[in-house]
C-alpha cells in the first residue's frame, strides 16, 4: 500500500498537519469573526492587536537567535525599578513601542523600562487617540542567557481625559476593572499570544516559517482546583505568616496533597503553565519587598484580566486585584493569582493569620 507524504507547505511538519493548520483560525480571523464582543470600534482593537502580533513577531525572532548574537547581557543601565536592563529588554521596548506609535491608535503608553508615560500625539498633533496601552515588554529577561522562556505583557484601556487633548497620568492610574483588552506573549518552545477582550481566554500559536499566528489553544480556563504552587521558597523567611502557613497546607500529605512545587521566575511562564494545569501563583510581600513586586499596572491588572476571563482569581491577599486603585504608575503590590478555589484558600490563611 502506497503511503502518499504531504508537502510541507507551512513548515509544521508533515502528513495531517496541513489538516490542523486548515482547522485552525489565524489570529486576523478570529477578530473578525468575534469582532462584536469587542464593545468600541471593531478596526480600532484590530489595529491594536495587530501592532502587538508585529511586534511580538519581530521580538521573538531576536529571542530565538539570542545566543547567537551579542543581544545578551546587561545594557549597563538600570530601569526606574533598579534593574539592570538586558539588552533585549531594551530592544522589545524599543519595538513594542515604535509599532504601536506607528498604527495611529495610541495616545499614550507606559513601559516598565521607561520612568515616566510616552504621549503619543499622532501625525498630525491632534492627540485624537483613544487608547493607552501598558506594558512589560520582556518580563523574566533575566532568564534570557539561560535559555528559559521570557514573555511579553501588554494591557489595553480607553483614556479617561478628554480626546483632543494630550494624555496625562490620570489616564494611567485606572482600576484594572476598566481593562478593554489584555494579553502576554510567552516566547518558549513556541511563541504564543494569549489575550482577552473580556469575552474569554484565546491562545494563538505562531508558526515562524510563514508568519502567522493560528488558534491553538481557545477558550483557556483554570481548573478549579490544582495540584501545582508557584513560589520562591528561598525568601520563605521574609514571607508573611499567611503565606508560611499556606505553603505548610500545599506540602501536608492529606487528601490530594501534597502539591507538586514549581517555579520558573517569570510571570508569564509561570501563570501560563498554571492556567493549562492547574495551580496557583504566589508572590506575596516579603520583609526584603514589603509591597511585593510586581507592578499593578502592568503584570497584575492585565495577568488578573486574563485569570478572572479563564475562570480564575487574582487577589493581593484580601482584595481583588482590578478593583485596586493605583496611586503611581510602578505601584507595586502582592500578588496571588490561578485556580479559584486555590487562591481563595491562600486568601483564608492570609485572613486568619492576621
Amino acid at each position: 500500500m502506497l503511503f502518499h507524504k504531504k508537502t510541507d507547505i507551512c513548515g509544521l511538519g508533515n502528513y495531517n498537519d496541513i489538516e490542523m493548520e486548515e482547522r485552525n483560525k489565524t489570529l486576523g480571523e478570529f477578530i473578525i469573526e468575534n469582532q462584536n464582543d469587542f464593545q468600541y470600534s471593531t478596526g480600532e482593537l484590530s489595529r491594536i492587536i495587530n501592532s502587538i502580533r508585529l511586534a511580538a513577531k519581530v521580538v521573538s525572532y531576536k529571542v530565538n537567535k539570542a545566543g547567537l548574537v551579542d543581544i545578551v547581557g546587561a545594557a549597563g543601565e538600570q530601569n526606574i525599578q533598579g534593574e539592570d536592563q538586558q539588552k533585549l529588554d531594551v530592544y522589545a521596548n524599543e519595538i513594542f513601542i515604535q509599532t504601536l506609535t506607528n498604527r495611529e491608535i495610541v495616545c499614550g503608553i507606559a513601559s516598565e523600562e521607561n520612568d515616566d508615560f510616552i504621549t503619543v500625539s499622532g501625525s498630525d498633533n491632534t492627540n485624537n487617540n483613544k487608547y493607552i496601552v501598558m506594558m512589560d515588554p520582556l518580563d523574566g529577561s533575566s532568564n534570557i542567557d539561560v535559555n528559559v522562556s521570557v514573555g511579553t505583557i501588554f494591557s489595553v484601556y480607553r483614556r479617561s481625559t478628554p480626546v483632543g487633548t494630550p494624555v496625562t497620568l490620570e489616564d494611567f492610574l485606572q482600576p484594572g476593572i476598566n481593562q478593554v483588552a489584555a494579553g502576554y506573549v510567552i516566547y518558549g518552545t513556541s511563541t504564543m499570544l494569549v489575550y482577552t477582550t473580556g469575552h474569554g481566554v484565546n491562545g494563538f500559536t505562531l508558526n515562524p516559517a510563514i508568519g502567522t499566528f493560528y488558534l491553538s489553544h481557545p477558550n483557556m480556563k483554570f481548573s478549579p482546583d490544582g495540584s501545582i504552587y508557584s513560589i520562591n521558597e528561598g525568601n520563605y523567611v521574609h514571607f508573611p505568616q499567611g503565606v508560611k502557613n499556606y505553603l505548610k497546607y500545599c506540602q501536608l500529605e492529606e487528601g490530594d496533597r501534597p502539591y507538586t512545587s514549581r517555579y520558573i521566575g517569570s510571570l508569564v511562564s509561570d501563570i501560563h503553565r498554571n492556567m493549562i494545569k492547574g495551580g496557583i501563583y504566589l508572590y506575596p510581600t516579603s520583609s526584603k519587598a514589603p509591597k511585593g513586586k510586581l507592578r499593578l499596572l502592568y503584570e497584575c491588572n492585565p495577568m488578573a484580566f486574563i485569570a478572572e476571563q479563564a475562570n480564575g482569581k487574582a487577589s493581593d491577599g484580601f482584595n481583588r486585584i482590578m478593583e485596586i486603585q493605583p496611586t503611581e504608575l510602578h505601584e507595586r503590590v502582592p500578588f496571588f493569582c490561578g485556580s479559584y478555589n486555590m487562591v481563595e484558600k491562600a486568601e483564608e490563611f492570609m485572613l486568619n493569620a492576621k
